[in-house]
């Protein structure tokens, strides 16, 4: 059996490690699988799929992500296929400055990651956890680290700079990376056009949110700030606010500046609006709640759009990507309300039909297609950590 283009990807969480095999040369999916409650009280839970064939579920305490690759490596020895990566792709959130592609890991970039993660202190320190405890599982075998911010390197100084003290030495970087990469190239396939001649506005809608404008395939700007907060209205985050509000609520309710933090990045958003961050759920519902927080959220989709086309001075097609972007038409149909002037409209049959895949959701031979692209980002951690290897020494 060939091995040549496979490469085992993991993204590890704070309780958590989902992993995909990926043979990046006949973009097959070997296995995949998710390591759930590593770290938490009672039992976790492991479930790995090999192709096609049924799950392969054990459940058994883990107390830490050691012991959660243990496991994966056990479903791949019980269930298959066989597991011989030529490398591991990590997902890391922040790169900062120095990181600006894909690297291969070694002590002076984990200390590098490691001095990045006040930048990202909920993201970066698991992921180190991953990269860890991979390199005593697979000896020998290339690490590789793709960063979520990467891509966003060609921003230029008028959209990274904040207009505060230079000497706070902080900018702006951007998020959703990987996912911006994979699907504006898809993007560009569907159109049948070159990706360096599009204008293209990318609204990677999940738990996390963000737009993304794109030209010529370059990242211009992008809603995620210095953290992945600011922005649009997310699940658990707030997006943009007052700066002011964290010197409001230290006066007046005596918060410190972590307690407003974790307040923003994990009570705010459609929790704070509506009880749950789980736009499935808020769609679900009919109160009054529920209906503000939808009109909030697109809302603020819909500001961005129309700063990004003035931005862009064109656009050649709208990019939806994510759970939201890729399952939710009427988020779909929201965010883009009131823009047929600018050329962007979507088909009410097109967009509420119950498909999946990459389609467009836009009528026939609209000004300014509409489209739906599922992001790909274990495929795209693979591709580049394939063309690392591939071009070591």
């Amino acid at each position: 059996m060939d091995m040549a283009g496979r490469i085992l990807v993991l993204n590890t969480g704070s309780s958590s490690i989902k992993y995909e095999l990926v043979d990046v040369r006949t973009r097959d999916r070997p296995a995949r699988g998710l390591v759930e409650r590593i770290g938490e009280a009672g039992p976790g839970r492991l479930t790995h799929r090999a192709g096609d064939g049924p799950p392969y579920v054990r459940e058994r305490p883990f107390p830490g992500h050691g012991e959660g690759l243990d496991a994966m490596m056990e479903a791949f020895a019980a269930a298959g296929p066989e597991l011989a990566p030529v490398a591991v792709g990590h997902r890391v959130v922040h790169g900062g400055t120095r990181f600006t592609e894909a690297v291969l890991i070694d002590d002076g970039v984990i200390a590098a990651i490691e001095e990045l993660a006040p930048l990202a202190p909920l993201h970066n320190p698991v992921n180190l956890t991953g990269i860890r405890v991979a390199r005593k599982a697979f000896p020998g075998v290339p690490q590789v680290a793709v960063f979520d911010t990467a891509f966003h390197r060609t921003l230029p100084p008028e959209a990274y700079t904040y207009a505060v003290p230079r000497e706070w030495g902080v900018r702006r970087f951007g998020f959703h990376g990987t996912s911006c990469a994979y699907v504006s190239r898809r993007a560009a396939a569907i159109l049948g056009r070159d990706l360096a001649e599009l204008d293209l506005i990318v609204l990677h809608l999940g738990n996390g949110a963000s737009a993304t404008a794109i030209s010529g395939g370059r990242s211009v700007d992008t809603s995620m700030g210095m953290t992945p907060l600011e922005g649009l209205v997310m699940g658990t985050r707030s997006g943009d606010v007052d700066p002011a509000l964290a010197g409001y609520l230290a006066r007046v309710d005596g918060l410190d500046a972590q307690q407003i933090e974790q307040a923003l990045s994990r009570h705010g958003g459609l929790l704070a609006l509506t009880g749950t961050g789980d736009m499935r759920e808020v769609r679900g519902r009919d109160d009054e709640a529920a209906r503000l927080a939808l009109e909030i959220y697109t809302r603020r989709i819909r500001k961005y759009v129309g700063a990004y086309y003035a931005l862009l001075g064109r656009v050649d097609a709208i990019v939806f990507t994510g759970g939201v972007g890729e399952h939710d038409a009427a988020t779909r149909a929201a965010s883009l309300a009131g823009l047929a002037r600018l050329g962007i409209t979507v088909d009410p049959a097109l967009n509420q039909a119950d498909a999946d895949g990459e389609r467009a959701v836009s009528p026939a031979g609209a000004e300014v297609p509409v489209l739906v692209v599922p992001t790909d980002e274990e495929w795209e951690i693979a591709r580049q950590a394939l063309s690392l290897i591939a071009g070591s020494p």
